[in-house]
């Protein structure tokens, strides 16, 4: 029996599977592999913590897609997936972690069996999920198959939301509200950092009315003081302290969509510096959010922060945001559009980003971001709704 659980509905899935195959079909494609876990549930529904092992989705020209994975999540995927029992393929235990075999000699033996041994297939080569190793098993087992790389292929088609979709990250970014303002109230010196968030964790996870909390693809950055001035640090024991900034950079999850969000809070009074990094970012991220228009470019959205920046004497390159919505561990982002000043890439209405303004300067940092959508008419709409401002308790 099919899941009956579903997120989206059964026309939702088909016509995701539709332009699937457009896609393969104008690459000449006999049949594409998907190890992405977020594309696995975009085509099919399945949602499970497996995603350690190999593990895929086969899209072939006609007939339902094909979940493979290892045997003991077969049960997992026939919870979850939209098809039938017929279409839900599992391997041996003896293939995980061997040193002696590997999981891709009986994905080859699962390709023969669907017909396309020899045929023309799209495997996802630079994805967290698939290894050289992978590659190279492939090739061995299946000599006359030809391989083309589809990294993005799908990710691509996700980057527009449907209405469905955009309702989950509503839900996402209402949770995401509630995690800011728990931090804002909670942080005080001398309160120990982990413990500040193991209550982050109890309000992501209880969720808001109407939206249960799913765990989100990475966990929570907020970095103290000179620790905020690198962006991908975690957390400690240390108790928070007076004279310090912290950003904290988290997201809200719903069934897998995400709305990121971020804020900083000073302890004390800020120093100069700080306040008029704060003016500037606010001042680009205003100016981003007018850009991020439908027929505009994302490098629009990142040319106006950056404009906003050098105004005020702070340079900064690179990229500024990237696509967001259903991921999984270990990155909320989609992988695919770049808001930075080389991406001409032209916005579309329903595309949804994570407009990330941050400075990570030599003895601080600073976020102010939002997580955005790209409407019709007029600048992006922003999920969240908090003052955009260095937080400050003295």
């Amino acid at each position: 029996m099919p899941a009956t659980d579903l997120p989206f509905s059964p026309e939702e899935y088909q016509s995701r599977l539709a332009r699937t195959r457009e896609v393969m079909a104008s690459n000449g494609l006999d049949a594409l592999y998907l190890s992405d876990p977020s594309n696995m549930a975009w085509l099919t529904g399945y949602d499970g913590w497996s995603f350690y092992v190999h593990q895929g989705v086969i899209v072939l020209p006609d007939g339902d897609p094909v979940w493979w994975g290892r045997g003991i999540d077969r049960n997992g995927a026939l919870r979850t997936v939209w098809m039938g029992e017929d279409r839900v393929f599992g391997y041996g235990d003896d293939y995980v972690q061997s040193t002696t075999s590997h999981p891709m000699q009986d994905l080859a033996m699962t390709f023969s069996k669907l017909g396309i041994g020899s045929g023309r297939i799209g495997v996802e080569l630079d994805n967290y999920y698939f290894s050289a190793r992978a590659m190279h098993t492939l090739n061995a087992s299946l000599p006359k198959a030809s391989w083309t790389d589809a990294t993005g292929t799908v990710n691509r088609l996700r980057t527009v939301k449907s209405e469905a979709e955009i309702g989950f990250m509503r839900k996402a970014a209402a949770i995401s509200e509630k995690i800011v303002d728990g931090l804002l109230e909670r942080i005080e010196p001398g309160v120990a950092k982990n413990e500040v968030v193991a209550e982050l964790y109890r309000d992501a996870i209880s969720g808001v009315e109407g939206a249960w909390g799913d765990y989100p693809a990475i966990v929570p950055m907020l970095p103290s003081g000179a620790d905020a001035s690198a962006p991908h640090l975690t957390w400690d024991g240390k108790p928070f302290a007076s004279g310090e900034a912290t950003f904290f950079e988290i997201s809200g999850c719903y069934r897998r969509y995400h709305a990121p969000f971020c804020r900083t809070l000073f302890l004390g009074t800020p120093p100069d510096d700080m306040l008029r990094a704060e003016e500037a970012v606010v001042a680009g991220l205003e100016a981003g959010l007018d850009a991020a228009r439908a027929g505009n470019r994302a490098c629009d959205v990142a040319n106006a922060l950056y404009g906003a920046l050098e105004k005020a004497g702070i340079t900064k390159d690179g990229r500024c945001g990237y696509p967001i919505g259903l991921s999984y561990p270990p990155d909320w982002g989609e992988r695919t559009i770049s808001l930075r000043p080389t991406d001409e890439t032209v916005l579309e209405p329903g595309m949804t980003f994570h407009f990330m303004p941050g400075l990570w300067m030599e003895n601080w940092g600073l976020e102010i971001t939002e997580s955005i959508l790209i409407t019709p008419d007029g600048p992006a709409e922003t999920f969240c709704n908090r003052p955009r401002k260095l937080f400050v308790k003295s």
